[in-house]
């Protein structure tokens, strides 16, 4: 089985053409990528600003709760075959605008409640002290509160991504774009390996995107920027010294 999978996968005319691995993994990607930034762009103002405010907290949860108990499939089927329908959308493929709806939906509940909860749990002596300094609401929160609560709202954006990246699989079910159709294809021709296969680069490439989003988060946050930049200069001055 192992062989199979591994000749399925080096094998370069599976990766050509319209229906080859490289076809539905930038498919895959392309979902992923836009999914996440619509909804970034839809969650993270009103959950910073209801941070920020300190209010909302019984709407962010309710999204978040709401979001994990409404299966992404049911989302995805209806509107499929409602009014989003399954036409061809683009570089999206067939059923593109539906399963990209059904992503944004379901990557929505941990950005906005990991941001609205990053915002509120800032130490609020740090930002107390700000506003005794005279800094303006909008510079209290773009100078302090962001910063501090940037680790936490990235890790929302990370589960999303990771989540999305996953669940955009299920696309082929509807006769959607994506690896998922190398598993469905599979199925279909009873070729167990070619399963095995799409399992695996699906999961390969949640494995990357985790790193990548790690190291981004790594970058994003200026606390450890601060503490890399306290020990390069303890180190320059150590150096300078000797």
């Amino acid at each position: 089985m192992l062989g199979d999978v591994l000749s399925y996968l080096t094998d370069g005319s599976n990766w050509s053409g319209s229906t080859g691995i490289g076809a539905f993994a930038v498919q895959q990607l392309l979902l992923t990528v836009t999914a996440l930034v619509v909804a970034m762009a839809l969650g993270l103002p009103p959950a910073l600003y209801l941070g920020h405010r300190h209010r909302g907290g019984l709407v962010a949860v309710n999204v978040s709760n709401i979001g994990r108990a409404v299966p992404v499939f049911a989302v995805l089927l209806v509107l499929a075959l409602g009014p989003v329908g399954s036409e061809q959308f683009g570089p999206f493929g067939r059923a593109g605008l539906a399963t990209l709806v059904a992503l944004v939906l379901f990557a929505l509940p941990p950005i906005i409640t990991n941001a609205y909860v990053g915002v509120v749990e800032v130490d609020p002596g740090a930002v107390e002290s700000a506003r005794g300094m005279g800094m303006a609401e909008r510079q209290v929160f773009g100078a302090v509160e962001l910063p501090l609560a940037m680790p936490v709202v990235m890790t929302g954006i990370r589960l999303a991504l990771v989540q999305v990246w996953a669940t955009a699989t299920i696309a082929a079910l509807v006769a959607g774009p994506g690896l998922g159709r190398i598993i469905t294809r599979g199925f279909a021709n009873h070729r167990t390996y070619e399963v095995v296969a799409g399992a695996v680069l699906v999961a390969v490439g949640a494995l990357l995107l985790e790193a990548v989003m790690a190291t981004v988060e790594r970058y994003a946050d200026p606390v450890r920027r601060a503490r890399r930049a306290v020990t390069k200069s303890s180190a320059t001055a150590v150096g300078g010294e000797g």
